[in-house]
């Protein structure tokens, strides 16, 4: 079985966080919400509370495909605090495992210098963050490697649809978005 692990922080933006996600199980990838921060109910940006499947104190990230940063304001800051959430990224990166980022999160990876030379895009104004990248406004998703960003809660379904399709193959996302009527 494919799995992807889902960051949740405090301030989460819930439209990136939950529409990934159930895109995601609808591809039939397994997918956990994890939540940093050290409370299994984590309310998003916009006051929705969620339970995640597990804290990431208690989880272990090997045998997981693909990582999923949702932004959202101060869910980005939230995640870019947490030092066991920067050593899973290290590891995903050695192991050249998928690392998903929309909206502010790229700058997570941004900040960690992983994203030196590759291209990749994030929310406006938030470019700076990207330490070196080669930035794309011009494009909702960007993949470069392993590395899969994009600009915020409008290019989420893209987002999540080109996760699947890196995860599943090119033809079970198409035919994911023809049911989504995308």
């Amino acid at each position: 079985m494919i799995r992807a692990a889902l960051y949740l922080a405090e301030g989460f933006e819930e439209i990136e966080a939950l529409t990934t996600a159930d895109i995601l199980r609808r591809a039939e990838v397994e997918v956990d919400l994890v939540a940093v921060g050290g409370d299994i109910q984590v309310t998003g940006a916009h006051n929705i509370k969620v339970v995640a499947d597990t804290l990431i104190e208690e989880m272990s990230h090997k045998g997981y495909d693909m990582m999923v940063l949702p932004g959202g304001m101060p869910g980005t800051l939230n995640l870019d605090s947490s030092e066991i959430l920067k050593k899973q990224i290290r590891d995903f990166n050695l192991e050249d495992k998928y690392i998903g980022a929309i909206c502010a999160a790229p700058l997570v990876i941004g900040k960690m210098g992983f994203l030196e030379d590759k291209e990749a895009t994030c929310y406006p104004g938030v470019e700076s963050d990207l330490f070196g990248a080669v930035y794309r406004g011009d494009l909702d998703v960007v993949v470069d490697g392993n590395f899969i960003t994009s600009r915020g809660p409008g290019t989420t379904i893209p987002f999540a649809l080109k996760l699947v399709e890196l995860l599943k193959g090119e033809k079970i996302s198409k035919n994911l978005a023809s049911h989504l009527l995308v």
